[in-house]
């Protein structure tokens, strides 16, 4: 069993809440920024970035898996099944790209991950309505997307340095030896 440190731990506690907070904020402000329904501004995702680059795959899962789910009691059954396919499909494509030999930039990640977020709900969509009436709105979620994978990109990019200086590096934590876990009860 992987033992991590308690500020990895209270990090991860973090993280969630503040995915959940994004994810509800999003939810309310888009009517007003005139976004058509469907179109999100993609700020939860800047948190399963974050766990995604400095955390581990896992814990980014994790937090994308619990997202879905407070969507599901928050906004119904469809809203979470979007959140779900569109948060997976999305994390999928941006470890696929990020474990590539030459990474790519945040930028390119995060326009990915929205353009792959947007397929995914699409996907759901057509799987839901079981018809192509969902196709026609691609191309408008194709452009948001890569209009949001800005956004979250200079977002991620933005928080990096506040999140240094609260003690939060951009290095991925080291688990805990068991030398350093003596004395610690296992659970």
């Amino acid at each position: 069993m992987k033992r991590y440190n308690a500020k990895h731990v209270a990090l991860s506690g973090l993280l969630f809440a503040l995915a959940m907070a994004l994810s509800f904020l999003e939810s309310a402000i888009a009517p007003m920024l005139g976004l058509m329904p469907g179109v999100k501004i993609g700020l939860a995702n800047i948190v399963i970035m974050y766990a995604l680059f400095f955390m581990s795959a896992s814990w980014a899962l994790s937090i994308a898996v619990l997202k879905a789910f407070f969507v599901l009691l928050t906004r119904g059954a469809v809203a979470g099944a979007l959140s779900l396919s569109g948060g997976l499909l999305s994390l999928l494509v941006m470890w696929l790209l990020y474990k590539l030999p030459k990474r790519p930039t945040y930028f390119i990640l995060s326009v990915c991950g929205a353009l792959s977020h947007n397929i995914g709900q699409l996907a759901a969509v057509s799987l839901i309505m079981q018809n192509g009436l969902a196709l026609a709105t691609a191309p408008v979620l194709i452009l948001s997307g890569l209009g949001m994978g800005l956004v979250t990109s200079a977002s991620l990019n933005a928080l990096l340095p506040a999140m240094e200086r609260m003690g939060f590096s951009s290095k991925k934590p080291e688990k805990i030896s068991k030398k350093s876990r003596k004395g610690v009860d296992e659970p």
